[in-house]
Parts: C-alpha cells; sequence; structure tokens
C-alpha cells in the first residue's frame, strides 16, 4: 500500500470518527430535550386538555409530571399535582410562561392521581398506574 492511499484511509477514519461523535452529542440532546421540563423516565401519560397537556414519567417506581401550556409566552396561572395512594399531593402552583413542574414522587407500586391547570382549564387523571 502506498503513503497516498494509507492517508485516504486514515483521512476517511478520521471523518467517520468526527461524525459519529457529533451524532453522539445530537443524540444526547435530543433526548433530554424530549424530556419536558426535567422528568427523568419514559412518558407513561398525557393528558391534554384545552389550554395545556399534562406529561406523566415514571422512572424506578418515581412518578414525575409537568404541565405545559399550549400557548406558551404570556404569564399566567399554571399547576401541577402528584399525589401517590396514602400520601399527600406534591403540588407546583404558581404564575408562568411556558410549564409548571417537574412534581416528583415516590410511589413504588401504588396508584397515583395527577392534575394539571393552566389558566381557568384543568385535567385530571383519576388513579392510574396502579
Amino acid at each position: 500500500m502506498d503513503s497516498g492511499a494509507i492517508r485516504r484511509r486514515f483521512a476517511l477514519g478520521a471523518a467517520v470518527l468526527a461524525a459519529s461523535g457529533a451524532l453522539a452529542f445530537t443524540a444526547a440532546g435530543t433526548a433530554q430535550a424530549g424530556s419536558a421540563g426535567g422528568c427523568a423516565g419514559r412518558e407513561v401519560k398525557t393528558l391534554p386538555f384545552k389550554t395545556g397537556i399534562t406529561h406523566v414519567y415514571k422512572r424506578n417506581g418515581y412518578v414525575c409530571a409537568v404541565t405545559v401550556a399550549r400557548n406558551p409566552g404570556a404569564v399566567q396561572t399554571m399547576s401541577v399535582s402528584v399525589q401517590a395512594r396514602g400520601s399527600r399531593p406534591v403540588v407546583d402552583k404558581g404564575r408562568y410562561r411556558h410549564h409548571a413542574g417537574p412534581v416528583t414522587v415516590l410511589a413504588g407500586h401504588r396508584c397515583v392521581w395527577i392534575k394539571g391547570a393552566v389558566g381557568r382549564h384543568s385535567t385530571d387523571s383519576g388513579w392510574i398506574l396502579c
């Protein structure tokens, strides 16, 4: 093999390595961005309503929820709560531009009740994930 062929193979290998590294960074950023508002785990339920959507995630016995406004930008009253059966609800309520939450509880194998609201409209799940 002559030195020109070696240089071409080296350049091709370096290009493939650089492309795979860039792809890895892009994939990691996409995975994090897909998680609404910072909840870990996989999305197990969405609760859409007129002015927003409440996303529910579960990971290792923890349940997390975040409520996202359908029309973000203007400051408006928003809330999200997660209650494991037999415990008090964990609530985030305030005036936000984009989302309320995340709120997380250790549910284990207990049922949870999720509530979300944006403005005057709201949703609740009833007991789920039992």
